[in-house]
């Protein structure tokens, strides 16, 4: 079926009961966790473990277009069971997925996830420190343990584990339906604004000092390499005690150029 255009995330009025869910998730092997196999993509520990793979993944925690496959360790934990059978579509995939304390995945899209008719991600936190910080857009998304959220991940996003404690999200991609359109649609209204993270904000300080600071624009007016532009920008950041990354330079250079072209729209 087409998919409508989606929101950037909503959290949907879905009730999970997280305690069961922490007990069966204590009771998974340690040596159950594999590492994740997009390893270019994080720092530190990001690993999982798959309750439902596609049946032509060529790894249990990689994406395919079979038929969901479940598998076995699980089956007896009601937990799980109970979870998966409240979704009213096909759950084509469900992984825990564990970043741990000081891991960061890097910013990046799923382009498979933004064509037409394709799967909706969903993720049901089950743990997550106060600190982690999960951006799209460059925007936090406050997931909380024990809601349930889409997140459109076509989009730019990462995630930053400081610590301490481990992350670990229950995440589920699941065939669009009527009920999964309108559980979206439905849980808008209740969905809490997006704000900017730790180095958003301070990469939004930063641009303010520019703008105040003619011989700071100058400096970096003069830079016409893309990559050297924006390695001066975070170290010239870091001069004035704000962190941030590369990633929000690449961001605010995106989102000027899209400006740029949406003027000409009619």
């Amino acid at each position: 079926m087409p998919t409508p255009t989606l929101p950037v995330c909503s959290r949907l009025l879905f009730s999970v009961e997280l305690a069961p869910l922490l007990q069966a998730l204590a009771r998974v092997e340690p040596g159950a966790w594999q590492g994740h196999f997009n390893t270019g993509y994080y720092e530190g520990d990001w690993s999982g473990v798959a309750l439902i793979t596609p049946e032509d993944a060529p790894l249990p925690l990689a994406p395919g277009q079979g038929a969901p496959k479940r598998s076995t360790w699980w089956q007896g934990e009601a937990a799980w069971n109970d979870l998966l059978g409240a979704f009213r579509t096909r759950v084509r995939s469900a992984r825990l997925l564990r970043l741990g304390p000081g891991s960061r995945i890097h910013e990046h899209c799923d382009p498979d996830l933004g064509m037409p008719g394709s799967d909706l991600r969903l993720h049901v936190p089950l743990l997550s420190p106060a600190g982690v910080e999960f951006l799209v857009d460059g925007l936090q998304v406050p997931m909380q343990p024990g809601e349930c959220w889409f997140l459109d991940l076509s989009r730019p996003h990462r995630v930053d584990n400081p610590g301490p404690g481990e992350r670990i999200h229950l995440v589920l991609d699941c065939q669009p339906n009527d009920w999964l359109l309108d559980a979206i649609k439905e849980g808008l209204p209740d969905t809490p604004a997006l704000q900017l993270g730790r180095a958003g904000q301070a990469f939004a300080q930063f641009r303010r000092s520019v703008e105040g600071d003619a011989a700071l624009a100058r400096q970096l007016q003069g830079l016409t390499d893309v990559r050297e532009f924006i390695r001066e920008t975070v170290a010239l950041g870091a001069e004035q005690g704000l962190e941030f990354s590369e990633a929000e330079v690449r961001g605010a250079m995106r989102q000027g150029k899209q400006a740029w072209s949406d003027q000409w729209r009619v």
